[in-house]
């Protein structure tokens, strides 16, 4: 019988995107667990950075799910969770987005939770994402790294932001 495989899906063209995730992920492979397969949504934008951004891509997920009848679980690798309900649609098997998980998560550990956001612009989507799950109330803030995402995935300088921007957050 062969490995359950569990495939992370980046929504956006950036393919230094999706080996930054293959590499985040790689500690978490090992021989008797699942396999983890890190796939670029080729028609992707460059990166999801605005509402358009998240829309064009819902449909494309939604039939890289409904196509792929090796894969255990979907994770959609994007903050907005692009196309999170319309692929959950599409398939019996587990869709996860990493925002709901991320911020379900950290609410089993805290009353409160924090965000930080590639870019200011980007902050309004997330707020309303976060009023439809009925999370406001437990939302401290959010805050931007006011970078791109092409300079995120660089890698050049973002640790260093995300702490000094994550810091401010938690100070406040």
């Amino acid at each position: 019988m062969s490995r359950p495989r569990i495939t992370v899906i980046n929504p956006n063209s950036n393919q230094v995107v999706t080996d930054g995730l293959a590499a985040a992920l790689r500690p978490l492979m090992f021989a008797d667990g699942p396999e983890i397969v890190c796939e670029t949504l080729k028609g992707g934008p460059y990166g999801i950075e605005s509402q358009k951004d998240a829309d064009s891509v819902t449909l494309p997920l939604r039939r890289f799910v409904e196509g792929d009848n090796a894969s255990s679980a979907f994770v959609i690798a994007c903050y907005s969770d692009p196309g999170l309900h319309v692929c959950r649609e599409a398939t019996t098997r587990p869709v996860l987005g990493i925002a709901e998980c991320g911020v379900l998560t950290a609410l089993t550990r805290a009353d409160t939770f924090g965000v930080l956001a590639i870019a200011q612009r980007s902050i309004r989507r997330h707020i309303r994402y976060l009023r439809q799950m009925g999370l406001m109330d437990r939302l401290a803030a959010e805050r931007p790294l006011d970078m791109t995402v092409a300079e995120t995935a660089s890698g050049e300088g973002t640790l260093a932001k995300m702490i000094a921007v994550g810091r401010a957050l938690k100070d406040e």
